[in-house]
């Protein structure tokens, strides 16, 4: 397995043994799709069962996106962009659109609905070729469907009509919803996202492949690692398997009134995979007023802000830390004459031993504190380790909502704000409850 799991700094052998009974019964569920929400289980065999045809055009679609545009919009939000961001950030760098390379630029929009941030971007692309990749499953969710109305303009009155639509490229739904029929009578050039797989898991997807293979990746490597760890993960029924002993884990943790879990990593380039892990364990376990609440830090940065909240604070937190086996690059401490920091001790040491003895330093600490410690383990920041520690991911988080007694892949939850802004903003048919919202506020 590319993925390994230590949990000797959060529970012991014995605990874990006293859940296998439980675990078994949530793996039954899950992999012979019994369980609630198992309509919503297509990424369980994705990375066999995928369609190969429209994975060829994804790979020509990006050489295409390469060869004529300097800079690509990807146009979603929530699960339509964390994962490919998460990607590109983490197997090229938190700085990819700054560093020099062959591949366009690549932002993200229709994520918020702040016009100053989309004002920005139109700078950043100034007169230069520019294509967008629009994913939304319906077409009406308001962030991306107000940034795909402004950019598909400015296409349009850049290239014509007929030059815009060579320009966008749709993922959404195969037969139905607002943008799929947009893109079928303008001729925009379409990826199907699955009927049976949720948003927060379609990173290996159309969602996710189109952006990551845009940057460069090769999504080849990607899919062969992931159709492994998906082989590993459904036939191993014992904590070998790193998903029961991570899921195990955290919820013998949260049974002991742990209720936060904190994702760390000690590379700043695994920021936004945190933020995809957040939306989905979020979404997928907070329901029925029961799951973990997933937070992250950026380690050591975050040591000198939240580390004595960690050290120190309510005692209801616990750590789940990925470290990365094998940096991408060896930068050995000098020394100096003078040696005024104090440092000239470590001359000679490559910084990746320093963040190792920082995380080892680290853990140490705050399980002494009192926040137990899980360790995640990947072995290098590449396409083959990005695929089997997502499909790890969501394979543990299946696994876990099941093993909570909650549906999994359902997100009830999140339509609640969306009707109070559209009776704010006076949408047709909300009109019943704008009043008695306006009241609140004004109250």
């Amino acid at each position: 397995m590319a993925i390994k799991v230590s949990t000797k700094y959060a529970v012991s052998e014995e605990a874990l043994r006293s859940i296998s009974d439980e675990m078994k019964s949530a793996h039954h569920t899950l992999v012979e799709g019994i369980g609630a929400g198992n309509d919503y289980l297509g990424w369980l065999t994705l990375p066999r069962d995928y369609d190969k045809e429209e994975f060829s055009r994804i790979k020509a679609v990006a050489k295409k996106i390469q060869d004529t545009s300097e800079v690509l919009l990807v146009i979603g939000i929530g699960g339509s962009y964390l994962g490919a961001r998460a990607a590109i950030e983490l197997l090229k760098s938190p700085y990819y659109n700054q560093l020099p390379k062959n591949t366009p630029e690549i932002y993200f929009v229709g994520n918020n609905i702040s016009g100053d941030y989309l004002t920005e971007i139109v700078e950043l692309i100034g007169t230069r070729d520019f294509s967008v990749n629009v994913i939304s499953k319906s077409g009406t969710t308001t962030e991306p469907a107000i940034a795909f109305r402004i950019f598909k303009t400015m296409l349009e009155e850049r290239y014509g009509k007929g030059g815009a639509k060579e320009r966008i490229y749709a993922t959404t739904d195969k037969a139905r919803g607002a943008l799929k029929s947009l893109a079928d009578s303008e001729g925009y050039e379409t990826f199907v996202i699955p009927d049976n797989v949720g948003g927060r898991y379609s990173v290996l997807t159309p969602v996710g492949l189109l952006p990551i293979a845009v940057a460069g990746v090769d999504i080849d490597a990607m899919m062969d690692s992931t159709e492994k760890t998906m082989q590993a993960l459904i036939a191993d029924e014992s904590f070998e398997n790193p998903a029961w002993r991570y899921v195990g884990a955290r919820n013998l943790l949260y049974r002991d009134a742990k209720k936060t879990e904190i994702l760390g990593c000690f590379e700043p380039r695994f920021r936004f995979m945190a933020e995809w892990w957040k939306q989905l364990f979020g979404e997928s376990e907070g329901k029925d007023g029961k799951g973990l609440f997933p937070a992250s830090v950026d380690f050591t940065a975050d040591l000198h802000s939240m580390g004595q909240y960690i050290q120190e604070g309510e005692r209801t937190l616990f750590e789940t830390i990925v470290t990365i086996e094998n940096p991408n690059h060896n930068v050995v401490i000098g020394a100096t004459e003078d040696n005024l920091d104090g440092l000239n001790f470590l001359a000679g040491v490559n910084m990746a031993h320093v963040n190792r003895q920082a995380f080892l330093g680290t853990v140490l600490a705050h399980v002494d504190g009192g926040v137990p410690n899980i360790e995640i383990s990947m072995e290098r920041t590449d396409a083959a380790s990005f695929g089997a520690l997502v499909y790890f991911f969501e394979f543990a988080c299946g696994l876990s909502g099941y093993f909570l007694g909650v549906n999994p892949f359902n997100q009830p939850g999140v339509e609640a704000y969306k009707k109070n802004m559209f009776a704010l903003l006076g949408k047709p048919g909300y009109e019943d409850s704008t009043a008695a919202l306006r009241s609140r506020l004004d109250a």
